[in-house]
């Protein structure tokens, strides 16, 4: 099969990350006999370098006429005095739009590895396995009316659901479910808002279609506070945009780093694949960046997109191995008996882990 990928490598610490990525993923296709196509193009602060706009059209086009769409970051503080509608940030907010991912999907679990890794408790964290499924195009982000009133010196936001927006995202919560302990968490604050009361009765009402899946409501408090002393209760987590956003960001303490996170936005005409770390301009171009977050992103997409399962399956094997060898980047890296390596080096690593079980694998089936 052929898998043609727009790379957009963005700001900060996304192009460090995405070389990585693209070269683990092409190692991969070249053992494994699948065609990777991949070109590059700009977004956020390097677009608006190249282009004077956050997202260009040729990279918006490309984007859609490709398979998938794998990021690296955008962000840097040189837009901070732009409008809203001219920042780094816009342009992955205009491709999110563009392409319709409403599902986000973020794993974060507890690798058995790196449980010394985590600020809490071993025991708190260990066996711990959560997908949140973000509802990505909608709420404060992109609800209207919104802006500055210059007049009060105040400034507004909305946040609008449709019933219709809520059933598609907690749909994708029931069906992802069931493919893991089939178990929803519903995060909403329905004792204070409208709209997580509509969204609170719409999941009620979707649950009726999947008898086979447990279903549980918390408050986004009280959830927050759960996520960290009690983690390992959670199995699919199902929550609207703001909300999910700052909880999966929480969840980086069960793995230890944000650079540990991937992500993947499903339901569009092109999904979107993309690490949960942001642009991290202190430490770009110095080779420090964890790139396991991008590589992980990687492996969703040829499972979610590719339906290459199994090479996914390898792709996030051959990262829990080099972690269990003690490998570390500078965002994991806590005790003496680890050894410290760079982006480029954990790179090299996961694509020797990989491509030694891939060999094994063929050579077992060849028998």
């Amino acid at each position: 099969m052929r898998l043609k990928v727009a790379v957009l490598p963005g700001d900060g610490i996304g192009p460090e990350v995405m070389k990585v990525a693209t070269k683990v993923i092409r190692t991969l296709a070249d053992i494994s006999g699948f065609e990777f196509q991949s070109q590059e193009y700009p977004i956020g602060g390097a677009a608006l370098d190249a282009t004077g706009f956050p997202l260009p059209k040729t990279t918006l086009d490309a984007c859609l006429d490709s398979d998938a769409v794998l990021l690296g970051a955008v962000g840097s503080a040189k837009f901070d005095s732009l409008p809203q509608n001219r920042r780094p940030e816009a342009g992955l907010l205009q491709l999110r739009i563009a392409l319709g991912g409403f599902a986000n999907l973020r794993p974060a679990m507890a690798y058995s590895s790196l449980t010394e890794c985590s600020p809490l408790r071993a025991a708190i964290v260990a066996g711990a396995d959560i997908l949140f499924v973000r509802e990505l195009l909608g709420g404060l982000y992109f609800g209207e009316p919104r802006g500055f009133d210059a007049a009060t010196h105040s400034a507004f936001n909305t946040m609008r659901y449709s019933e219709s927006e809520i059933e598609r995202v907690a749909r994708v919560a029931f069906e992802q479910a069931r493919q893991r302990k089939s178990k929803v968490t519903s995060v909403d604050k329905a004792n204070v808002l409208e709209t997580s009361q509509l969204w609170r009765s719409v999941v009620k009402r979707v649950a009726q279609s999947y008898p086979d899946v447990a279903l549980d409501h918390f408050y986004v408090d009280a959830f927050a506070m759960h996520l960290v002393t009690t983690p390992q209760r959670f199995d699919v987590v199902l929550t609207e945009n703001l909300f999910g956003d700052i909880l999966s960001d929480e969840a980086a303490a069960i793995t230890g780093s944000l650079g540990m996170l991937p992500s993947a936005s499903i339901g569009g005409a092109v999904n979107l694949y993309e690490p949960v770390h942001g642009s991290a301009p202190d430490i770009a171009g110095r080779n420090l960046a964890n790139p396991l977050g991008a590589i992980a992103s990687a492996a969703m997409m040829l499972r979610y997109t590719a339906a290459l399962h199994r090479e996914a399956d390898e792709m996030e094997t051959a990262i829990r191995s080099v972690l269990a060898q003690g490998y570390r980047t500078a965002d994991i890296h806590r005790s003496p008996s680890e050894q410290q390596v760079s982006t480029t080096e954990m790179g090299s690593l996961v694509e020797e882990a990989l491509t030694g079980a891939v060999i094994r694998r063929q050579a077992y089936h060849a028998v």
